[in-house]
């Protein structure tokens, strides 16, 4: 029962954030900090998965293909395994850690001193003022950050292909480019979307739903890394069998 009131909350919050968006759309100056704290803080950590990701594709798929001399399918296949499944998912899980656990952190410290009361009581929605540019800020980050992660994992597995197998730099992204078609960027950038919405959500939800102080600061931010995780992963299989059947 616990999951179904959790889902139930999820869909209401979203939403009232869909309402609130025309009603009262969010000033540029909370945007925009919304923005570069999920975009540009999150930069570091979001490349150094993917390149490593690319890399450990490469070597792996790179020295099982040799066994049966397929080594110059290495760039088609880590390249598409890399942008319709690993860099949306591996993105958005290092979105929801980072970025996630914090927002439910603040909205949760927020909820528990009563400062979300304050908004309330001056008259101010505080869907509007504390959800829609969080919600904002990570749909339209995460399909950027997907797109940056995609570009750099397929640069870490042309790296080791060409450092461990000989594969040159050219002829591997050649061969990406003409087995790759514009279907499976668009899957990359619409999982990226829809992931961010999820993520958002589930964290602003679990941050304004917090009590008992400190304690229930952290429950909310763990059950938001652990929420978000594993709702990025069960939403992943459906999105991909509805795309593959469009």
């Amino acid at each position: 029962m616990g999951w179904i009131f959790a889902l139930g909350d999820f869909f209401l919050l979203l939403f009232q954030g869909a309402v609130a968006t025309f009603r009262s759309p969010p000033g540029f100056r909370s945007l925009a900090e919304q923005l570069y704290e999920v975009g540009v803080r999150s930069l570091s950590i979001v490349n150094l998965t993917a390149i490593f990701t690319g890399m450990v594709m490469g070597l792996q798929l790179g020295y099982f293909l040799t066994k049966f001399g397929a080594r110059m399918f290495v760039g088609q296949i880590v390249g598409l395994a890399i942008i319709t499944e690993l860099g949306p998912v591996l993105t958005a899980l290092m979105i929801g850690g980072r970025v996630g656990a914090g927002m439910a952190a603040e909205l949760g410290t927020m909820a528990v001193t009563e400062q979300v009361d304050a908004v309330r009581a001056l008259g101010t929605d505080p869907i509007a003022h504390l959800v829609v540019p969080r919600v904002l800020a990570v749909s339209v980050m995460l399909p950027l950050m997907t797109a940056l992660a995609d570009l750099i994992g397929v640069i870490g597995g042309m790296i080791v292909a060409y450092g461990e197998l000989g594969v040159d730099p050219s002829f591997y992204m050649r061969s990406l480019i003409q087995f790759l078609t514009v279907d499976d960027l668009v899957r990359s950038l619409v999982k990226g979307l829809v992931f961010g919405v999820i993520i958002a959500v589930i964290a602003c939800r679990n941050g304004l739903a917090a009590k008992g102080g400190a304690d229930g600061v952290g429950r909310a931010t763990t059950k938001t890394v652990v929420g978000a995780s594993i709702s990025v992963l069960i939403v992943d299989f459906f999105l991909t069998k509805l795309m593959l059947a469009l």
